[in-house]
């Protein structure tokens, strides 16, 4: 892997969820792919947070893996620039994950915005399990393990960063100096609505998939919701308000000053409008597909991708527990 030692240390991840949407590429891979020209990034796919709510049903995790894998790839994340790693290949990350649980205050973890959320979305009065509310302990580890010191997240995922850093602060407090406070490095990812105009998601089944035929396509565009004030042609339009048209700025699309003055003159509709987009949209998965293909075909591939990331991540890590072990005089030499 190409490295400059002057690259500061980046890490994000996800949990495996399978095939990858648009909203996916748009709202992080896309960033990701940028990123790896500036900085050292460590990419996970984090298969233990996954557990955190899906504990019971575990059964296509292994599929769950590949599949993500397989879309990061298609898309332009490069084993040569950035290690890819498996989350549970890496066991540091639990042995840190330990420590800093032993440190950490429960009313960090209860305080959590997000956790609130998620618990309001799952309908739950209170978390799942330790796992659930210690999520953003395991996810501390995630980071400082690597001693990053920017991790790329939209908006909703600052607290879990603050609380890393209170983590990292709390640590260096009681045993020394050992890692730094990561910064969020918020991303312009836009919010991308699904064809049903809700947020994209897998489990509304609302979603583009970065691996659909141009026939899924055309079917799901047709399908959009756009301007419910434009119901004639004639009309005058609000492309500020119309999914279709922002995806036709997300793609790019050279026509798009002109496609919002039609629109709001009323001399364009929202049926060409859906045409056109469809052709763009397939035509920019068109130049994933056949990468995605590859790997599908060669999932030995793909697993040997992570193993030797996952090799690569552990010399890193061992080295940052040994320092924070050594910093906690839990490095004992009982041979002596």
């Amino acid at each position: 892997m190409k490295q400059m030692k002057d690259k500061e240390t980046i890490f994000s991840g996800m949990r495996p969820t399978g095939k990858m949407h648009i909203g996916h590429y748009f709202g992080a891979l896309k960033n990701w792919v940028e990123l790896q020209e500036k900085y050292h990034c460590i990419f996970g796919i984090t298969d233990w947070h996954a557990l955190t709510t899906s504990f019971e049903d575990t059964a296509q995790l292994e599929n769950n893996i590949i599949e993500m894998a397989a879309d990061w790839l298609a898309v332009g994340i490069d084993p040569e620039k950035s290690i890819l790693i498996l989350q549970s290949w890496v066991p540091e990350h639990a042995e840190l994950h330990l420590l800093f649980s032993m440190i950490t205050p429960v009313g960090w973890l209860e305080r959590n915005p997000v956790l609130k959320e998620q618990l309001q979305d799952m309908g739950l009065k209170e978390a799942v399990g330790y796992g659930h509310l210690g999520y953003p302990v395991l996810m501390a580890s995630d980071i400082l393990i690597y001693k990053a010191v920017k991790v790329p997240v939209g908006e909703d995922q600052v607290p879990h960063i603050e609380i890393t850093r209170e983590i990292a602060r709390r640590f260096n407090y009681l045993y020394g100096e050992v890692f730094p406070e990561p910064q969020a490095l918020l991303t312009e990812a836009p919010r991308i609505l699904g064809i049903d105009g809700k947020k994209m998601s897998k489990s509304l089944n609302n979603y583009i998939g970065l691996s659909e035929s141009p026939e899924e396509v055309k079917k799901k565009v047709r399908s959009m919701f756009t301007d419910p004030e434009k119901i004639r042609l004639s009309d005058s339009g609000h492309p500020e308000r119309c999914n279709v048209f922002s995806l036709h700025r997300l793609l790019a699309n050279p026509r798009l000053t002109e496609i919002e003055k039609d629109c709001r003159e009323g001399k364009w509709g929202c049926v060409s409008c859906k045409e056109e987009l469809a052709e763009l949209m397939t035509r920019f998965l068109e130049k994933v597909v056949p990468h995605r293909e590859k790997y599908q075909r060669e999932k030995q591939l793909v697993k040997e991708i992570l193993w030797e990331g996952s090799k690569k991540a552990r010399q890193l890590a061992r080295a940052t527990l040994e320092e924070a072990k050594e910093a906690m005089k839990l490095n004992y030499d009982f041979k002596s």
